[in-house]
Order: C-alpha cells, then sequence, then structure tokens
C-alpha cells in the first residue's frame, strides 16, 4: 500500500534505473518538467498513476508528446489494470492503474 504522502509527490523508483514518475497531487507542471528532466538521461521514462491521478497523467503524456514534438518524445505502450487495496475501513476495493511509457525518438 502506498501513502498519500507518497501519491503526492514527484517520486522515482529506488530499485533499478530512475525511470518512473509516479503522478499525485501536484502542480501537472511539476510533473511535466520532472519528465522532460528524465528524458534528457534517459531514453524512456514511465509515467504511473491510480485512482483520482489518471486522467492527471494522461495529460502529462500528452503535454510532454504534443508540446515537444520538435524535440521527438512520443507515447509509446501504455498499461491499464487495477489493483486490490485495503480501505482504512478494512474493505477490500479495486483501485484503477495506468502505466505510460513515453519514448525519445533516436
Amino acid at each position: 500500500m502506498s501513502t498519500e504522502n507518497e501519491q503526492s509527490s514527484v517520486t522515482k523508483e529506488t530499485t533499478g534505473s530512475r525511470d518512473t514518475i509516479y503522478i499525485g497531487k501536484k502542480p501537472l507542471m511539476a510533473y511535466v518538467t520532472s519528465t522532460l528532466i528524465q528524458l534528457a538521461n534517459l531514453p524512456t521514462v514511465s509515467i504511473k498513476a491510480r485512482g483520482m491521478s489518471i486522467g492527471r497523467a494522461v495529460d502529462v503524456a500528452q503535454i510532454v508528446a504534443r508540446k515537444t514534438e520538435n524535440a521527438g518524445y512520443t507515447i509509446g505502450n501504455i498499461k491499464i489494470g487495477s489493483e486490490s487495496l485495503e480501505s482504512q475501513d478494512g474493505k477490500t476495493r479495486n483501485v484503477s492503474t495506468i502505466d505510460i511509457e513515453i519514448k525519445r525518438n533516436s
């Protein structure tokens, strides 16, 4: 389970390569900037979100892909799914997830 603090900050995975941006409640341009910084160093970046943040993740991907067409960034694979999480009242809830891959063209 992820805490709200983890969801509301721009974080990168600590295991493996640092190529994942988790979308939370920060302003949209914070995630766009973070994605572009990562793309400057890496060929692909994964944008992940779940629940109510899915729309924001799609917005970030669209801004990066459309506003920076000349830089050669495109949307790659998109994965959708769901996770079962236990809520504070003990009930199991299904939460939708999305994983959007942004690629830098060679």
